[in-house]
C-alpha cells in the first residue's frame, strides 16, 4: 500500500534516494546536527549511501514510513528531511526533522513537521506520535509545540546517553 506523501504551498516532501548522498553528507556533518542529534560518523559519499539504505529505505520498506527529504517545490533544493521513525526504546512512532542550516528560520521545519505530523494521523492512522530533543534544543522544542505536541517531560534512551525531553501529541 503506498500512500502519497505530503506536500504544502512550498514544500514537497519524498523518499530519500541514493542519489541524495551528497546532500546527507553535508546534512549530517553540520555542527548543529552533531550537537543537537547525534554524530552518525558519516564521513564520506559511501557512508552516506549506506546511511540512506541501512536507515531511511529500511524503514520505508520495514514500516511504510521512516525520514523523507524535504525540497523547495520552486527549485527542488533540498533542504532537510521530515519523517516518522520507529525508534528502539519508543514505544510510539517519532517525528524527526533536521534542516541545513542555511537554510533555518524560513518556517521550513514547521511546515514540513505539521504536513508529516497530520499524515501521520490522517494518512496513517497512528493515534500517538511523539518527539523527543535534546534538553538544550529550544529551536526544536519550539517547533513540536508550534505543530501541537505538548512537553510529557523527560525520558532517557539507551543509545542517546543522558535524558532528552520527551513531547506527544494524540488522536
Amino acid at each position: 500500500m503506498h500512500t502519497p506523501l505530503p506536500e504544502t504551498t512550498r514544500l514537497r516532501i519524498r523518499p530519500m534516494v541514493a542519489e541524495d548522498a551528497p546532500f546527507i553528507l553535508e546534512l549530517l556533518n553540520e555542527p548543529a546536527f552533531i550537537q543537537n542529534i547525534a554524530d552518525k560518523g558519516v564521513r564520506t559519499l559511501d557512508d552516506a549511501r549506506g546511511y540512506i539504505e541501512n536507515g531511511p529505505r529500511a524503514s520505508y520498506a520495514r514500516f511504510g514510513f521512516g525520514l523523507w527529504v524535504v525540497e523547495l517545490k520552486a527549485t527542488g533544493e533540498a533542504l532537510g528531511m521530515c519523517g516518522l521513525i520507529q525508534r528502539e526504546g519508543l514505544e510510539d512512532v517519532d517525528i524527526g526533522f533536521a534542516f541545513l542550516e542555511r537554510h533555518g528560520s524560513r518556517g521550513y521545519a514547521t511546515e514540513s513537521a505539521a504536513a508529516v505530523l497530520e499524515h501521520g494521523f490522517s494518512a496513517l492512522g497512528l493515534k500517538r506520535i511523539v518527539a523527543i530533543t535534546a534538553l538544550h534544543n529550544e529551536a526544536s522544542a519550539r517547533v513540536l509545540e508550534r505543530i501541537g505536541l505538548r512537553d510529557e517531560g523527560r525520558i532517557q534512551l539507551p543509545q542517546y546517553g543522558g535524558e532528552n525531553r520527551l513531547f506527544a501529541a494524540e488522536r
